[in-house]
């Protein structure tokens, strides 16, 4: 989704600095005539107007953080590594996936063994070239990390085959595996090198002038269209999100990348172009269906999601999320906005059914309160949680807040000292919840998420996607997982600058090398 925002940049930047002796000059009765006014004595041929300096893409990066695209988790430098590294395949900001580094793939049957190989004359920035090692050792080391490995519970092992391909071994049926493989390739035996080299169009370079982005003279891609076209692109070193905002808004960085959801996103104010992308970032609130008083009979999950005002909520973020009822970003073709709809806020409806609840006794006498917990480092969920809870008791039914630190957050997750909790995850690009449901999975062990049929109808999901309809609306009726929003990366671009700019979520510089899926499938695996 693009937006175009527009506002004065003298005035927002430099306003508080003269506010003191500026007035305001209006100029809504001037018109245009293309006449200039001459000085005394002045030439009318002096007047050629000079020559615009041609403006060159910058991007700001952290030099204290990592440049390894299988560790580096901060936006701001993945930026860079969009340029500098490429995956097996590349996905766009509408989840269509096209080939890269693969030439050719096979896929078996059942879909749970897949078959890559690589383009012939792909190579890495020094010259040398891809091998099927190279890609096994990233993928191996990619399941190690926590960027990358919420997307490979399913993935059992890869493996170099003797005829140069790369086998995938799935431990479950997947239809669509290469939305997955968008991992940079790095060369096996850098996978833990600060800054690997990769087979992108460009290479990280430090010099006596600062780091800087060179273009690779001979890449394998050749002349290839993509969005940057500078030989060098200098690099300007931050270490804070306001130094990332305050470089882009006095023009010193072209391109940046954010996450509105981050503790410590920092509010643009200038004239930019907007790229809003789907991040993966879903926040959902969960019940302790095994150890708390409220969810014994499993009644009061069923309604919950009634009490949740989703609209005023997003407001903490200044609406820079998309508010949902069903556990997927909106954009995907299987959100569905008919089955969503029924779930949405109604404070009249949660109050006829809480009528037909009974809220659990003290052995003191009195009922009980219900309790949300929330990781504290995190102000933006705090404000949540407290919304939250103050709708919950002004609608009947007694709510307060339980705000811990990191530490103590997640400890009290896994003892299940808590009747519902404020969650924040990073779900993969195929929109993976088998994490929640998972018998003994991460997730699923908070407080009983862990459901053998749901995890059954996730499993069908991933093998067709079109089971997720039947997913969510098991899902909805149940309630132990309810969901609240959906979060954005937000890629700013001086106006102008990036005519070609089609950012994806982990690819600001996506460009395709015009193959297909179709184009390169090759035939069928027997079982």
């Amino acid at each position: 989704m693009k937006r175009f925002l527009a506002a004065l940049l003298a005035a927002v930047m430099l306003g508080s600095l003269f506010s003191g002796c500026s007035k305001k000059i209006d100029n809504s009765g001037y018109v245009p005539t293309g006449d200039a006014i001459l000085l005394e004595g002045q030439d009318p041929e002096d007047l050629v107007p000079e020559e615009e300096d041609t403006q060159e893409l910058t991007l700001a990066y952290y030099p204290d953080r990592s440049l390894n695209p299988l560790f580096g988790s901060d936006y701001t430098n993945r930026v860079l590594m969009s340029l500098m590294y490429q995956g097996l395949f590349a996905v766009d900001n509408k989840k269509n996936v096209t080939p890269i580094l693969c030439a050719g793939y096979q896929v078996n049957l059942s879909n749970k063994t897949w078959v890559f190989y690589l383009e012939a004359n792909a190579t890495f920035s020094d010259g040398t070239r891809v091998t099927a090692q190279d890609v096994v050792a990233t993928y191996q080391k990619a399941k190690e990390n926590d960027y990358y490995k919420n997307r490979f519970y399913h993935l059992h092992s890869v493996e170099a085959l003797d005829d140069g391909g790369i086998a995938f071994y799935l431990d479950t049926s997947m239809g669509n595996l290469p939305l997955l493989l968008d991992v940079p390739i790095v060369k096996a035996s850098e996978v833990e090198a600060v800054h690997p080299l990769g087979t992108g169009p460009y290479v990280f370079t430090e010099g006596v002038a600062g780091a800087s982005l060179q273009r690779v003279a001979n890449w394998w891609c050749g002349s290839l269209k993509i969005p940057a076209t500078d030989a060098s692109i200098d690099l300007v070193e931050v270490s804070s999100i306001a130094d990332v905002r305050d470089e882009f808004q006095f023009g010193s960085v072209s391109v940046v990348c954010t996450n509105p959801m981050s503790e410590s996103f920092a509010e643009y104010r200038c004239d930019y172009e907007l790229w809003e992308i789907e991040s993966g970032y879903f926040m959902y609130i969960g019940c302790n269906i095994t150890w708390s008083d409220f969810f014994k009979d499993g009644t009061l999950r069923t309604f919950l999601t009634y009490a949740i005002d989703r609209a005023t909520l997003a407001e903490v973020y200044n609406g820079m999320v998309d508010t949902v009822t069903l556990p997927c970003a909106p954009t995907e073709t299987y959100y569905s906005k008919s089955l969503a709809a029924g779930y949405e806020y109604d404070s009249l409806k949660f109050m006829d059914r809480l009528r037909g609840y009974q809220i659990p006794t003290k052995k003191e006498g009195g009922t009980k309160t219900l309790r949300l917990l929330v990781n504290s480092d995190d102000s933006a969920r705090v404000k949540i949680a407290r919304s939250i809870a103050a709708t919950l008791t002004d609608l009947g039914l007694p709510c307060t807040t339980m705000e811990r630190s990191s530490t103590v957050y997640k400890n009290n997750l896994y003892n299940g000292d808590f009747d519902i909790y404020l969650g924040l995850t990073r779900l993969s690009a195929n929109m993976d919840l088998t994490e929640f449901f998972r018998p003994y999975g991460e997730i699923g062990s908070r407080g009983g998420l862990a459901n053998d049929t749901l995890y059954a109808m996730c499993l069908s999901a991933l093998e067709d996607s079109g089971n997720y309809y039947n997913l969510y609306k098991k899902l909805t009726e149940d309630g132990r997982m309810i969901p609240v929003m959906f979060g954005y990366y937000a890629v700013y671009a001086q106006r102008g600058l990036m005519p070609n700019l089609n950012p994806s979520r982990d690819n600001v510089f996506y460009y395709s090398m015009g193959k297909t899926m179709d184009g390169i499938r090759m035939e069928t695996e027997t079982e």
